[in-house]
């Protein structure tokens, strides 16, 4: 049986790692980009060689690991070193996730990938599945998440693709305005549609 491939997507505080968890245990394979970048940035990778070599020692914490909040801070309000950055881990990343696509069996498979931007040319999705937020309720949720002020996490939520951008990327859209038990709703009956679209292409 082919495989089903989503694109997971949302932006900060939008609640795809609980959506790609529920995904989870219904009965998806669910591969985090997150986690995968963590990976081709440990300790001896050829990841953090690469970052060291183009950002230097300080980078670094004082047993030779990565220091994320470091690393952010030198790239977060400095275009050129971003995309310096992006062109270090995204091959790497590349890489991981066609490798992990290999080793699954499973017939959905959904891949996280927080800042999908529509591109994507090592691999074709059949779905891409948008979790959207007011940015109201994403200012509130950063706030309260990540203790810092207004401007602080409009400042986060301005440096990621636009909510509209997002939208019009979207195959399908899970809306995260409202309660949990309504969210767990729409995550089945997406689950349901997928499972559908499975079979209609099976068939």
């Amino acid at each position: 049986m082919p495989k089903f491939k989503v694109c997971l997507t949302g932006g900060i505080a939008s609640g795809k790692t609980y959506v790609s968890d529920k995904l989870s245990e219904l009965g998806a394979h669910v591969i985090d980009a997150d986690i995968l970048a963590r990976q081709v940035v440990r300790q001896g990778s050829e990841g953090l060689v690469q970052v060291v070599s183009s950002f230097g020692l300080g980078v670094l914490n004082a047993d030779k690991t990565l220091n994320r909040s470091m690393l952010k801070e030198l790239v977060f309000n400095d275009k050129e070193k971003l995309e310096k950055l992006n062109s270090i881990l995204h091959p790497l990343i590349r890489k991981v996730f066609v490798e992990a696509s290999d080793q699954n069996q499973m017939a959905l498979e959904v891949w996280v990938i927080p800042l999908f931007n529509g591109e994507s040319e090592y691999m074709e999705f059949n779905r891409v599945l948008l979790v959207d937020v007011k940015e109201d309720i994403q200012l509130d949720r950063i706030k309260e998440r990540d203790q810092v002020n207004i401007e602080i996490a409009q400042a986060i939520i301005n440096s990621q693709p636009s909510r509209q951008s997002r939208l019009a990327l979207a195959s399908d859209v899970i809306e995260n305005n409202k309660d949990f038990k309504s969210l767990d709703v729409s995550i089945k009956l997406i689950f349901d549609l997928y499972n559908k679209m499975i079979i209609s292409q099976s068939a």
